[in-house]
C-alpha cells in the first residue's frame, strides 16, 4: 500500500534529473512574475537562480516561504521571488557570500511570484526578507494578513507567540 502511494507521488527532479519516490516538499518559480515579456537580450536585464534585475530598474531576490506541515516536523517550501528596494538589494548583493550575513537586518519587500493554487493573487503581498547563512536561501515572511498563504505561514513564523512585531526587524 505504501509503495503504491509513493509511486503515485514520484517526480523527476528539475535540479538533479533523478526520479524521487516521495512527495515533493519544495516547488520553485524560475523567475519573478514581472520577468514575463522581459527580453533576455536586454543588456540591463539579468536572471540567475538567486537574483534578477529587470531593465536595470527592478530588482528581486529568490527566497523561501516556509509552511509547517501539520502533524509532522517537516516544512513545505515555496521558492519565490521578492522585490526589494535598490538600497536593500545592493546590501544583499554585497553580503551574499560573506559569512555572518544572517545578522543583516531584514528588508521590506513585495511578493513577486504568482502561486497558481492560491486565491486571491499572491503577487504584491508585503513581506520581510530575512537573510540566512551563506549558501542558504533567504526566508520570506509574509505580513500577517488574512490572505490564505499568510495564514498558513503564521505557525512557522519566529514572531508567532513571541509578542514581537514582524515590522521590527
Amino acid at each position: 500500500m505504501l509503495a503504491a502511494v509513493a509511486s503515485e507521488h514520484d517526480y523527476s527532479c528539475a535540479c538533479c534529473g533523478d526520479r524521487h519516490g516521495e512527495v515533493p516538499m519544495n516547488f520553485s518559480s524560475p523567475a519573478p512574475v514581472h520577468w514575463e515579456g522581459s527580453p533576455a537580450a536586454d543588456p540591463d536585464s539579468v536572471l540567475t537562480s538567486d537574483r534578477c534585475v529587470i531593465k536595470g530598474e527592478h530588482v528581486f531576490v529568490r527566497g523561501l516561504v516556509e509552511l509547517p506541515v501539520i502533524g509532522s516536523d517537516e516544512v513545505f517550501s515555496w521558492g519565490v521571488w521578492d522585490s526589494l528596494s535598490a538600497a536593500d538589494y545592493a546590501r544583499a548583493v554585497e553580503a551574499w557570500d560573506r559569512p555572518g550575513r544572517e545578522r543583516e537586518p531584514c528588508s521590506f519587500g513585495w511578493f513577486s511570484t504568482e502561486l497558481p493554487i492560491c486565491t486571491p493573487t499572491t503577487a504584491n503581498l508585503t513581506t520581510r526578507l530575512h537573510t540566512r547563512p551563506v549558501a542558504e536561501r533567504p526566508w520570506i515572511e509574509l505580513e500577517p494578513t488574512d490572505h490564505p498563504l499568510a495564514v498558513e505561514q503564521r505557525p512557522a513564523s519566529p514572531w508567532a507567540g513571541s509578542g514581537r512585531s514582524p515590522t521590527r526587524c
